[in-house]
């Protein structure tokens, strides 16, 4: 069964991405939700929400600190897929209301990392072809090998990092507001080769929020919604055990973007995508996911970077709002606040970051794991196309 255009999401909200010390998980719960009601001029609740489908990878338990939050006592699930928790939490709740479970539903995505009293994420990423390693250090190892067969190097991901920051500055409820040059991100302090300080997404607190409901009853909350074409997740094997592994390309992302193009009837996603937001979790996840995506040719993400095809006057922009390296990365949250973006693209109301041309079809994308997950989802503003 697919998906495509029996969903449709009609309001949307994003509390401040940051190190939110004055704010608790259930202040950027309220904060996103109650943005995502009046989006979608929903003022009861109670009577028009029958679910909710939440996302968090750090708290102890999601759906009583959703419910109690929102003081919203509905059936609420809650969705783990580490990176892609958010996406997945989106598919779930796409899929209910598509089986005829559920009319509307809310998807709250979240996590307060920094309250940890940990530096960075809490992953335990067991050997990498006998190497132990960190989410740097597991990401890096697919450097070397991609550089020496494709001819990319760090000037590429410089400039993907320079392109994102500026996005960045542009998103008012963005992390980091800092332009940089590619000069700053080749002089930065190294953290694991080849990426430095600037190659790597900034872990934040932060919560999104979607609404969706039957594509038939999509018009009785807004005008102008915007249609599900598809939600896919996509597994493959454990690289650290696969020997045909070839450390140049992400098989998930492959796998569950095949499996989202079928459903959304994609031939060609280079030009039928218009705006996409893409996991750069570091810059060289984004470099690869150019390819993995089918946005390009595999090894051709050197010269579409110089070109500046992926930057927001280019033929095909991507994380238009900073994306994961500088509107920042609260886990639970990443998928959901993608899919806000591209509402927001969709229906002309990203502002400062509007693209060249107006887009009507988009697609965001997140990894789960080290990875052996992925989740895509593709959504346009024309029912049927």
């Amino acid at each position: 069964m697919s998906l495509k255009d029996k969903v449709a999401v009609v309001g949307v909200g994003c509390s401040k991405f940051g190190e939110n010390w004055n704010r608790s998980e259930e202040d950027m719960i309220v904060d996103a939700t109650y943005e995502a009601y009046r989006d979608a001029g929903i003022d009861e609740p109670l009577k028009q929400i029958d679910a909710v489908y939440c996302g968090s990878l750090y708290s102890k338990n999601g759906p009583v600190e959703v419910s109690e939050a929102l003081k919203l006592y509905k059936p609420m699930t809650a969705v783990q897929n580490y990176c892609a928790t958010g996406t997945e939490a989106f598919r779930a709740a796409s899929m209910a209301i598509a089986a005829g479970v559920y009319e509307t539903v809310l998807v709250v995505g979240y996590d307060k990392p920094k309250d940890r009293g940990v530096s960075g994420p809490s992953v335990n990423i067991r050997d990498v072809r006998d190497l132990p390693a960190t989410p740097a250090g597991w990401f890096a190892i697919c450097a070397k090998p991609y550089f020496e067969k494709y001819g990319a190097g760090r000037e590429q991901l410089a400039k993907i990092a320079v392109k994102n920051h500026y996005n960045g500055t542009l998103s008012p409820n963005s992390f980091l507001k800092k332009a940089i040059t590619v000069d700053d991100v080749l002089n930065a302090r190294m953290i694991s080769w080849p990426f430095g300080l600037y190659d790597c997404a900034a872990q934040t607190d932060g919560c999104a929020v979607t609404i969706v409901t039957r594509a038939d009853k999509a018009r009785q909350f807004r005008d102008d919604p915007v249609y599900v074409k598809a939600v896919a997740s996509g597994c493959a094997p454990n690289p650290n055990t696969d020997p045909d592994f070839d450390f140049c390309r992400w098989r998930a992302t492959e796998n569950a973007a095949a499996e989202a193009y079928r459903m959304a009837g994609i031939s060609n996603p280079g030009q039928d995508i218009h705006v996409a937001q893409v996991h750069d979790c570091f810059t060289l996840t984004e470099l690869l996911s150019y390819e993995d995506l089918g946005f390009i040719d595999k090894g051709s993400a050197k010269e579409y970077i110089d070109s500046g095809y992926f930057e927001l006057d280019g033929e095909l922009p991507v994380n238009t709002d900073g994306g994961l390296k500088a509107f920042g990365h609260p886990t639970g949250a990443s998928g959901v606040r993608m899919i806000v973006e591209n509402v927001l693209q969709l229906q002309n109301r990203a502002g400062k970051r509007k693209p060249k041309r107006q887009p009507t079809m988009a697609l965001s994308h997140n990894i789960g794991g080290f990875p052996t997950g992925s989740a895509v989802a593709i959504l346009g503003i024309e029912k049927g196309s």
